[in-house]
């Protein structure tokens, strides 16, 4: 049988808060390990002869800290081991033992399966200091956060923050960009270091951009937010967003919003993301990100109609989508891999077909077809469609096929309109040629749907010159020949070129 492990707090530094039980425990024990020595109650008590082992040296092996903790812990077990059993075997740790002490959690999950006894003793943890020092009642709402595993989305403003296992100025400085995400960069946060310690305590206010400025960074540090129920820091919240949503479609809300239906505001959507597309085709990032906004709204508005009568919130379709994000790109989450872009898109089919059987749904029975969206706008459903007849090689050998079908179905528009064919035929021939164009530019790796956007756009501009040319000589449409029209048109057409020229 093993020794046990008894895992004991030092406390917040000072050693008057130690405990009689602790010391007469640490004096009596044959072996004593610490996790650092930089902590002023080890001085104190190997002064008086209580002497420990320690793993400082491990913090300068090796890289990272998870490491560190992993040696430690396995280094620990392994002296247990080595002892005979009934041995007391003591691990002191700053603080208290379960509160920002990540060795313990790992023995804490081992010392059970390698037959080791493991015992907790207490002590006072930094968070009694910190509760007492800084002045604020946790039970308002309390957050603890580690300086080396922060991120935006961990804080909460509403809640008291303390951040702890600020070891360095570059860890505060890691914390400080991380809160400029949320907090104006002028915005008030206390640093503490060596709270309780008499002649070590420090306590001072800074404006967040200086956190990373202030000196005396180490084992004893904290940093401080208040907690904050300011409208503007919840303004950039999620959360926020699904509170005001909710409240327009409330009783007590806004009176249009309560009347819409998934229905009525079908073509809000649609148009919402028509003008985000617009933003792209301009490279206009500011505007992009108010159409972003309004697009956003869209899925709200729909969501919180679900959500009222039951069927899901919002973060139901928040979780759905991340499940699927990560289950379809195996290559990133999972074990597979994809060398290019080909192999990722490979991938992402394969999961999808994956996705469909686990719902019962054979994929190899379906039509080729299956899978394109019935609303799609004309021109960009026939891409999809010959995409997808394509792959299974329903399809030219090359581009000059889609060539000739183009002037076929061309000679047979031409021919139902000269012969007077009946609307209805001479709209499907129109049809055709468009379905055969879209061939073509599929094989020549074009976007439809893009190419005529940007003709479009082209004809914006050359039209709104003639419009400007007619304008400066006084002239409208109406009293202007169709020559001169054409002849403002090629200036435009002119300056375009010289543009491109100039750009080469």
């Amino acid at each position: 049988m093993s020794a046990s492990i008894t895992v004991m707090g030092l406390g917040s530094g000072d050693p008057d808060r130690l405990t009689v039980g602790h010391l007469r425990r640490l004096q009596q024990a044959g072996h004593r390990y610490v996790r650092t020595k930089d902590h002023p109650v080890v001085g104190w008590l190997e002064e008086t002869g209580v002497t420990f082992t320690s793993f400082d040296e491990v913090y300068e092996s090796k890289d990272d800290f998870p490491s560190v903790y992993e040696e430690i812990a396995e280094r620990l077990i392994h002296a247990a081991k080595e002892l005979p059993g009934g041995t007391e075997m003591i691990y002191a740790v700053p603080g208290h033992p379960m509160v920002a002490e990540s060795t313990v959690k790992l023995l804490r999950e081992r010392c059970g399966k390698e037959g080791i006894g493991l015992e907790i003793a207490g002590g006072e943890s930094f968070l009694d200091e910190a509760f007492a020092r800084l002045g604020f009642d946790p039970i308002e709402g309390f957050q603890l956060l580690d300086a080396s595993e922060l991120s935006a989305s961990l804080v909460e403003p509403r809640v008291h923050t303390l951040i702890g296992q600020v070891y360095d100025v570059f860890t505060a400085s890691d914390v400080k960009l991380s809160l400029m995400e949320i907090y104006p960069d002028d915005y008030p946060v206390t640093v503490g270091h060596a709270l309780g310690v008499d002649g070590q305590e420090k306590i001072l206010q800074v404006p967040l951009h200086e956190l990373d400025r202030v000196e005396g960074y180490g084992n004893l540090s904290l940093i401080y937010i208040p907690r904050d129920d300011s409208e503007s820091l919840r303004q950039r919240s999620f959360e926020r967003l699904h509170e005001i949503v909710a409240i327009l479609r409330s009783p007590e809300g806004c009176p249009w919003d309560r009347e819409q239906t998934h229905q009525s505001i079908r073509k809000n959507l649609i148009e919402e993301t028509y003008e985000v597309i617009e933003t792209i085709d301009e490279d206009d990032p500011d505007h992009m990100q108010e159409e972003l906004g309004d697009l956003l709204l869209q899925i709200m508005l729909h969501s919180q109609m679900e959500e009222e009568t039951g069927m899901f919130t919002v973060y139901d379709v928040i979780g759905n989508l991340n499940e699927k994000l990560i289950f379809r790109h195996p290559h990133v989450f999972g074990e597979m891999s994809a060398e290019d872009a080909e192999q990722a898109l490979n991938n992402w089919e394969g999961m999808k077909a994956e996705e469909k059987r686990k719902k019962g749904i054979a994929p190899e029975e379906q039509s080729a077809l299956s899978g394109v969206p019935r609303d799609l706008p004309a021109l960009m459903k026939a891409y999809k469609l010959q995409k997808k007849a394509s792959k299974v090689g329903f399809d030219w050998d090359s581009v000059e096929g889609a060539f000739g079908k183009i002037d076929e179905e061309l000679a047979e528009l031409k021919q139902a309109v000269r012969e007077g064919h009946e609307p209805s035929d001479q709209m499907l021939e129109l049809g055709d040629v468009l379905f055969t164009v879209v061939n073509a530019a599929r094989f020549i790796g074009a976007d439809p749907e893009e190419a005529l956007s940007l003709v479009n756009r082209k004809f914006t501009r050359r039209f709104q010159y003639v419009e400007q040319k007619l304008k400066e000589a006084g002239k409208t449409f109406k009293d202007s020949s169709l020559e001169e029209m054409d002849h403002w048109w090629d200036e435009a057409k002119g300056l375009e070129h010289a543009g491109k020229d100039r750009k080469k």
